[in-house]
């Protein structure tokens, strides 16, 4: 079989696009009020969560999902616990560079943009918590049935003092069809993104690299006010760490980060 050279475009289109993935794909909200529903897909889950590090990189400007989202090791999480539990101030404050943070996303299809089909939406632990609530509260049901489900309000913006915007969900009252008749159901089911094409699973070895480049660039910067950090550690092969207990320090760290 041949390559699949519409793939492979979608790829690249993925890889070029603003935010590393392709618009057409992935939807976020403009600040005010939207109106989406969320779509199960054939598993039944409708939300994925994966962890991620930011501002990586030989010029801190790379996203990259962290490995143990897919049940692996991760380096530069591992890095960042090394350094937390150094346990001073400094290597504390370097530490949360190295800390993934969850994200995690959902399939949705926006009304007034049905034509459109269904999207990826990508939101914070806190917008999750609350979607989960709405999801499991027995009042609602199932809010992603094709037929009775719920439809969600998205009010999305900065409150007046905030320096950041916020997301706030609410049901409507009523339930409706994810859009009218069987065969467009069918059809707009049909446009659901495949999580495993948009989040690649990513290797222990390709995190490694990231962090070596990461403090490569560290060591090289002299301007005044840089941050250098120390070689890590941490081998593939290293089992003295226990993975729980690296989870359990990185958890206590953005505890008191949040705070």
């Amino acid at each position: 079989m041949g390559i699949d050279l519409e793939k492979m475009r979608a790829k690249y289109s993925a890889l070029t696009t603003k935010g590393g993935s392709s618009d057409n794909n992935f939807w976020k909200p403009e600040e005010g009020t939207q109106i989406i529903r969320i779509v199960a897909p054939e598993d039944g889950d409708p939300f994925r969560d994966y962890m991620y590090h930011y501002r990586m990189g030989a010029e801190g400007k790379t996203t990259f999902i962290s490995p143990r989202s897919f049940g692996q090791k991760d380096p530069i999480a591992e890095f960042g616990n090394q350094l937390w539990n150094e346990n001073t101030d400094e290597s504390k404050e370097m530490a949360r560079k190295f800390f993934p943070r969850m994200r995690v996303f959902a399939p949705v299809v926006v009304r007034g943009e049905e034509e459109k089909g269904v999207r990826i939406w990508g939101f914070s632990k806190t917008t999750y918590e609350a979607l989960l609530r709405l999801v499991i509260d027995p009042e609602y049901g199932d809010i992603t049935d094709v037929h009775t489900g719920t439809d969600l309000r998205v009010d999305y913006g900065k409150k007046a003092g905030q320096m950041y915007p916020t997301t706030e969900i609410r049901p409507m009252r009523k339930t409706s069809n994810l859009v009218e008749g069987d065969d467009a159901i069918n059809k707009i089911l049909e446009t659901v993104p495949s999580f495993k094409e948009l989040f690649p699973e990513t290797t222990y070895d390709q995190a490694h690299q990231l962090l070596q480049e990461t403090l490569n660039a560290g060591d090289e910067d002299t301007s005044e006010g840089s941050t250098h950090y120390a070689s890590p550690t941490t081998k593939k092969e290293d089992t003295s760490t226990a993975e729980t207990g690296a989870v359990t320090n990185i958890d206590q760290a953005f505890d008191e980060l949040l705070a």
